[in-house]
């Protein structure tokens, strides 16, 4: 599967507040991850997919978080997408400190403002497959923050862009 290229996203979640029922209650931690296996699934109604490892931070989040963000990732945008794919990293509290951020709209998550594309999703299933979760999304918000630069790729094992 090294030799399929694959686009880079960062799938980002806001962990629900402590106190559901409080509206004051202050919202949880942002989380991050860096992410290849993501596709469209449908444009009617709007739906994307997105793989998860099943245990992972991630995967346990948006188990009880639906909703969701995705920032597809361009070409110079490789630092980022190597912060929140390390293995053992910091906290992800730490990754987001000194990152430039929007807040989405819907889901309060994180958006990197000059990505390629964003989306704010809702989860609409999730599909057990081997080792992974696959979340299937509804689109709520689409834009397009950046037409400057290609995507970045991942190919064979590196970050890679087009040309």
């Amino acid at each position: 599967m090294s030799r399929l290229a694959a686009g880079v996203v960062l799938v980002t979640a806001q962990e629900p507040p402590l106190d559901p029922d409080d509206p004051h209650a202050p919202g949880g931690e942002d989380a991050g991850m860096t992410a290849t296996a993501f596709m469209s699934v449908s444009l009617d109604p709007p739906l994307v997919l997105v793989s998860l490892r099943t245990g992972s931070r991630m995967d346990d989040l948006l188990d009880e978080q639906p909703l969701w963000a995705v920032s597809v990732l361009a070409d110079h945008q490789r630092q980022i997408a190597g912060r929140f794919a390390m293995k053992g990293r910091v906290s992800d509290r730490l990754l987001f400190a000194d990152l430039a951020c929007d807040r989405g709209e819907v889901s309060g998550a994180p958006l990197i403002p000059d990505a390629l594309a964003t989306l704010e999703c809702r989860t609409e299933q999730r599909v057990e497959a081997g080792d992974h979760t696959l979340v299937i999304g509804r689109v709520l918000t689409a834009r397009v923050p950046s037409a400057e630069g290609g995507p970045l790729l991942y190919y064979r094992g590196r970050y890679r862009h087009l040309g």
